[in-house]
């Protein structure tokens, strides 16, 4: 598709700028990538946002998403460098196990990584020496080198990421800020009752987020997961409807959008070190 060879079946290095101009695709892709985009080539969508990318910015994508790149049909040139791998390569290894931790493989529309050029430079070394290993005849070393070379990329962008989360400090605060409100608007409405507990999905669909992209920007601002985080906030609101003795236990839990008084009883115990019952008779 994009006049390259194809130098090993599991695994290249695409130079997007050989192909002729192609029109804009919808397509799902069963395998990884990691693009860097050297222009602004067009609106390149996941789900319903799109990505928020300029000249030197690294986007990811995992097996089975849809990819859209609009206006769809409109002939363009693209432009960058893709870094593509089948799952099967890294199946067994040491990374097959790990690729789950790298969460930016999850990450969507405004969360894509924007490179400095120091950064750049680290990310091409990496692909030099991906694409050195693949253009030259395979030997018994030859997969434990890519594999290698593979992890150092990962382990620099998870290093860059967190750069990026600590300059983008004035966003994450009001993303923070928005997150408190919406939960405790949802805490203190009907929709515990009516919905049940709320999770970690329904505030990044809120924020305009993805899951992943979510979570890892509470736990890096909050030291806290996104669940716990939701969790702490319940349990504040759990403490005072306990001590009104008028509603059993059973009945706060049921409040407070748990199906199972048991459910709440465990979770209490779990974060408070003590059960809702004891909790009550100490007040």
């Amino acid at each position: 598709m994009f006049s390259n060879k194809t130098l090993h079946p599991l695994i290249n290095i695409v130079d997007l700028n050989k192909s002729e101009p192609l029109p804009r695709p919808k397509f799902t892709i069963n395998f990884y990538a990691i693009i860097i985009k050297d222009s602004k080539c067009g609106d390149l969508r996941y789900g319903n946002q799109y990505y928020d990318y300029d000249e030197g910015t690294l986007v990811f994508f995992s097996p089975n998403q849809i990819i859209t790149s609009e206006p769809l049909g409109e002939l363009h040139q693209p432009f960058g460098i893709a870094l593509v791998f089948h799952p099967d390569f890294i199946a067994g290894t040491s990374l097959g196990k790990q690729i789950h931790e790298y969460t930016f493989f999850g990450y969507q529309s405004n969360e894509a990584l924007h490179l400095s050029e120091k950064e750049r430079s680290v990310v091409n070394q990496c692909f030099e020496n991906i694409s050195t290993e693949i253009s030259q005849n395979i030997d018994r070393h030859s997969k434990k080198l890519i594999i290698a070379n593979l992890e150092l990329l990962l382990k620099y962008c998870n290093r860059f990421y967190d750069r990026q989360f600590i300059t983008r400090e004035n966003v994450n605060q009001g993303i923070i800020e928005r997150f408190e409100t919406l939960l405790n608007e949802y805490i203190f409405s009907e929709k515990l009752k009516t919905e049940g507990l709320p999770s970690v999905a329904y505030f990044a669909d809120e924020l305009h987020l993805s899951a992943n992209y979510f979570g890892d920007l509470i736990k890096k601002e909050t030291g806290k997961s996104a669940l716990d985080f939701i969790h702490l906030r319940l349990l504040e609101v759990a403490k005072e409807k306990i001590l009104d003795t008028t509603k059993s236990i059973s009945e706060v839990a049921f409040d407070l959008g748990f199906k199972y008084p048991q459910h709440f009883t465990r979770l209490f115990k779990q974060k408070v070190g003590i059960s809702p019952n004891e909790y009550r008779g100490l007040n």
